[in-house]
Parts: structure tokens; sequence; C-alpha cells
């Protein structure tokens, strides 16, 4: 005996026809996640897309205006050493102006001089300390500076030398530092002179540390005869012969 056939029978359902469903909503769902992205920026900042694009003209102005501070700034750097240079040749120039009217103020005072010495209303002299005066020198030494004239022969040339010593007090007592001594030297030579009618003599000599000055005696030795003449001491001032 056969067994029945039955009047139902169990077929498989197929699986893939929901995966594919499944498929379709995530993607759905990613799609609405953008959307809801784009269109809360939208609203949230209208105008995104405006202000990126000025924040990039203000970058790009403000590395321009870099650009223009440093070249000024360099052209600042060159006018302000252009600037020293300038003030450390005016002052060079100052400098140099005052040596040049100190300069004529003393050939103005030589051609004074001058003319007074071979006037024709000056008294002939022959050869003659017409002063000597001191001054002091770092160190501890003392420049001297002597004029010495002659107008009694206008055509002759007086040539020589000089010397001289310094009196006054050492130690409580009268004393006379001689010309060797005021050079420190055992055998010091005179100055030597060579004139027509005046000349200017200058030198430095050194003065003991307990000796108070109070006259200079100078001695002229030379074709133009022999001369002595004593003056008082006087710092940094002609002084004329007594």
């Amino acid at each position: 005996m056969t067994a029945p056939v039955p009047r139902f029978r169990v077929v498989p359902r197929d699986a893939m026809p929901s995966r594919r469903w499944l498929l379709v909503l995530g993607v759905l769902w990613l799609l609405s996640l953008v959307g809801v992205w784009w269109l809360a920026s939208s609203r949230a900042a209208p105008d995104l897309g405006q202000a990126r694009s000025r924040l990039h003209a203000s970058e790009r102005t403000v590395e321009q205006l870099r650009r223009e501070l440093d070249e000024a700034n360099q052209r600042l750097v060159t006018l302000q050493r252009s600037d020293q240079i300038s003030r450390a040749a005016n002052i060079e120039l100052q400098a140099s102006l005052a040596e040049r009217d100190e300069e004529i103020s003393g050939l103005r005072a030589d051609v004074a001089f001058y003319e007074r010495l071979v006037g024709s209303t000056t008294q002939r002299k022959g050869l003659n300390v017409h002063s000597i005066e001191f001054s002091p020198e770092e160190g501890g030494t003392w420049r001297y500076r002597a004029v010495l004239t002659q107008n009694l022969n206008r055509g002759a040339i007086s040539q020589g030398q000089l010397r001289f010593s310094v009196e006054g007090v050492r130690g409580g007592k009268l004393a006379s530092i001689g010309w060797n001594e005021l050079h420190q030297r055992a055998e010091a030579p005179g100055r030597d002179y060579s004139f027509r009618y005046f000349q200017e003599l200058v030198g430095s000599v050194m003065l003991p540390k307990d000796f108070t000055p109070q006259r200079v005696r100078v001695w002229l030795r030379g074709n133009g005869g022999n001369v002595e003449q004593t003056f008082d001491w006087k710092i940094g001032s002609g002084v004329e012969a007594g």
C-alpha cells in the first residue's frame, strides 16, 4: 500500500530580497543624514562661502601689507644710516671750520704783530725776546711759547740759540732750574732760531714737583748779539720783559 501524497509542501523562503531592502534602507538613511547636514549648514551659515572668500582676500591683503612694512623698515634703516653719516660729516666739518677759524685768528694776530713790528712809527730794536709764556700739559710738563723779534736791520737774518732757566722757591729756599735740568738731559742743546723779523719758538720742559716758579731768565746767543732778559712767570699769557 502506497503512502498518501500530502496536500501542502514546505518551501524555504528566499533571504536575498530582505537583505536588499535593508541595504536600500541604509543608503536612504545615509542620504537623509547628508541632506539634513547640508540643510542645517545652509541655514546656520548661509554666507559661509562668502566669508571664506573674504578670509582669503584678507590674508592676501595682510601678506601684502607685511611686505610693504618690511620694505618701509628697510628704507627707514637706510635713511637712518644716511642721516648718521651726514651728522658725522657735519660734525667733522664744523670741527674743521673751528680749526680753520682758530688758525685764521692766529694768522691775523701774527699779521697785526708784524705790522706793528715793521711799521714806520715803530721803535727800532735789535734782537729781542718779545714775550714768553707757559701753559701746563698732561703728564706734568709745561709748554713754553717764546716770541723773538728784531726790526733794527730789516735785511738781516738773525740766527742763534735760545736757552732759559726758571727761578723760584724749592724746599723753602730760593732755587734756579737750569736748561739741562728743565730738559732732564746732561747736555741739552739750545733751541735754534733763524728769522728776519720775528719767530715763535715752542717746546716743553719739566719742573720739579716741589718747585714754585717765579721768574724766567732767557738768553739768546747768535750773530745778532747776546741778549739776556728776565720775565715774571705767568701761566697761560705772554709776559713782557722787565
